[in-house]
């Protein structure tokens, strides 16, 4: 699927001198950066939503752990005295 984008003379400067300094097509270049764009912004959602369904879990059941809880239990991560994650509790 082809798609053309516009873009300013200075931007596309910017890209072809990129492209000169890493030894690349302007094309590899702003494929790159889209890529790296868009896995960004699916990485990002994905939290969110993650971070709703968690929300609402919260609400629905009222099961949580204190933040003192949750820091104790990461503090012991790579010591000998390395917990198992503790129980939710309401």
């Amino acid at each position: 699927m082809a798609t053309s984008i516009k873009i300013d003379d200075e931007l596309k400067s910017r890209i072809q001198q990129l492209a000169s300094q890493r030894q690349r097509s302007s094309h590899w270049i702003m494929r790159e950066a889209i890529a790296q764009y868009v896995e960004r912004e699916e990485a990002r959602e994905s939290f969110k939503q993650e971070a709703l369904a968690s929300w609402a879990a919260y609400q629905e059941s009222g099961r949580h752990l204190t933040s003192q809880e949750a820091r104790t239990w990461l503090s012991s991560w790579g010591t000998d005295a390395e917990t198992e994650l503790p129980k939710c509790h309401e």
